[in-house]
């Protein structure tokens, strides 16, 4: 298992020793979850503080939504929603704020007005927004998508969801590092409930340690309050707290390095466990190699 340095960004290193939350702060009307409630600065910002408080290690903020099914809004309307939030932020928050952006132009306004780290679902369709990037040495968060949110649920089709996420994300990667951004900057995220099926989403969430690995690099997991939930459990955006526990604790576990979620305050001692757990598996495996002749 390869162990990757620390991130930098302009408020410090993201130490990945241990798993990081990032909190989601959606500055748009029609996001699945909490639409319209943080259009106001100020309701932003305090929600952004709250969170801060609440546990998370980055506050992601978004003025576009992707949701399944969810139009396209101008890199304008994006810049109009985010900025004045960032700029609000960033000198009041300690820990870095990413932008959730897919378009490079929306990126730089971002980046300008003080955000530390890019989270790109889409992996770098827009090419600039790579470029834009390496400029400002952020570090980024590369999702995988495949079509737009608009449409990606329409056929999700996988002859191995694993294989060619893994496959798609590493070729992300590369195009990332010839944009001029460093390896060492870059995370993936295998898309959960982007363009996939429940069982696609399902594969990828248990196949994490393997994403990890075999990508070799940190892996970011957002498993929120998203359709696949409701899918297995029936269960509405609104309660779908315990089935988001479950998959962040088993996220976390299975070796995810940040995990997004918007119910910080409630979801922190989830993380917290598994992670206490997944050192002691690994301390137990390590003890095992030291000592072969301890384990029967």
């Amino acid at each position: 298992m390869f162990e990757p340095l620390p991130l930098r960004t302009r408020k410090g290193a993201l130490q990945l020793g241990r798993p990081s939350i990032i909190g989601v702060l959606n500055t748009t009307p029609d996001s699945f979850s909490d639409g319209g409630k943080f259009l106001d600065p100020g309701r932003a910002e305090a929600w952004a503080l709250a969170l801060e408080a609440a546990g998370a290690q980055v506050i992601d903020v978004g003025g576009e939504s992707t949701r399944p099914g969810a139009a396209a809004v101008s890199a304008q309307q994006e810049i109009d929603r985010v900025v004045p939030v960032i700029r609000r932020l960033a000198g009041r928050l300690r820990v870095p704020l990413s932008i959730d952006t897919r378009k490079a132009a929306v990126a730089e306004a971002a980046l300008e007005a003080g955000a530390d780290v890019v989270n790109d679902v889409s992996g770098l369709a827009d090419p600039d927004l790579g470029r834009v990037a390496a400029r400002y040495h952020v570090p980024v968060i590369l999702g995988h998508l495949r079509g737009e949110p608009s449409t990606m649920q329409e056929h999700p089709c996988f002859k191995d969801v694993v294989a060619e996420v893994i496959e798609e994300l590493a070729a992300t990667v590369d195009r990332a590092v010839a944009c001029g951004i460093e390896r060492d900057q870059v995370i993936v995220d295998p898309g959960l409930g982007f363009g996939k099926t429940t069982e696609q989403t399902v594969a990828l969430l248990a196949a994490t340690r393997e994403i990890r690995a075999r990508i070799g690099r940190p892996v970011c997991v957002g498993p929120s309050r998203k359709s696949f939930l409701g899918a297995l459990t029936g269960a509405g955006v609104e309660r779908r707290l315990i089935g988001t526990a479950a998959a962040t604790a088993i996220a976390v576990f299975l070796g995810a390095d940040f995990v997004r979620l918007h119910d910080v305050g409630d979801l922190r001692d989830a993380v917290v466990v598994a992670a206490a757990l997944r050192a002691a598996r690994h301390r137990a495996q390590f003890a095992g190699v030291q000592r072969p002749e301890s384990v029967p």
